[in-house]
């Protein structure tokens, strides 16, 4: 199992970064030690200071497949859910000044929390919304509507480069918003009102 990630999927959130706007998917890849399972805790890793959220939709794959066509992908999952890829942004930032590669700082152990998964004919996944709280709070919001690269066109592409096997995790891009989270704090994501994630840092 394998976990793909998806880079600037939202143009105000490569704004906020201050990053161009991608004109193909920006994927990266997290190691299956990244999962964090549905009512595990996250601990708080000890080479960051920053560590922030960025909720995703996350899609299931459910069949093995590679050089697949976009109108081909909707074969290859049933199943979304809601996660966030935890990223350690002040050691990100300084990989990036130095042009190094940065999955110390987005692929360490349990930075891929992912929530309860359902069948995606619950939702119209070209058109819906989803939020993380954090302590109550609302502090992101995002649509589908808004991606740059469709569910579709992400499976597709990431098929070109690597094969796709049962049980493969995509975190399709996270909105504007993103922010810092500290021990004691309770994140939680819902998508079309339904309550999908919940994890405390400690």
């Amino acid at each position: 199992m394998k976990i793909i990630c998806v880079g600037r999927n939202y143009a105000e959130h490569a704004a906020e970064l201050g990053n161009t706007v991608p004109d193909e998917p920006v994927l990266f890849l997290k190691p299956k030690t990244s999962l964090l399972s549905p009512g595990m805790f996250l601990s708080y890793p000890a080479f960051t200071n920053e560590l922030h959220y960025e909720c995703e939709l996350v899609v299931k794959i459910m069949k093995n497949g590679k050089l697949l066509q976009p109108k081909q992908s909707k074969y290859y999952y049933e199943e979304v859910s809601l996660g966030i890829d935890f990223t350690a942004r002040d050691y990100q930032n300084k990989l990036k000044k130095k042009g190094l590669p940065w999955e110390k700082a987005k692929a360490f152990d349990h930075s891929a929390a992912v929530g309860d998964f359902i069948h995606k004919s619950e939702l119209n996944l070209e058109d819906c919304r989803f939020s993380l709280s954090k302590n109550g709070d609302k502090v992101q919001t995002g649509h589908t509507r808004d991606m740059i690269f469709s569910i579709d066109q992400i499976i597709a592409d990431a098929s070109q480069f690597f094969t796709l096997n049962i049980g493969d995790l995509i975190f399709t891009g996270t909105p504007a918003g993103v922010g810092e989270c500290v021990v004691g704090d309770l994140l939680e994501g819902e998508l079309e009102g339904k309550s999908l994630l919940s994890v405390e840092i400690r």
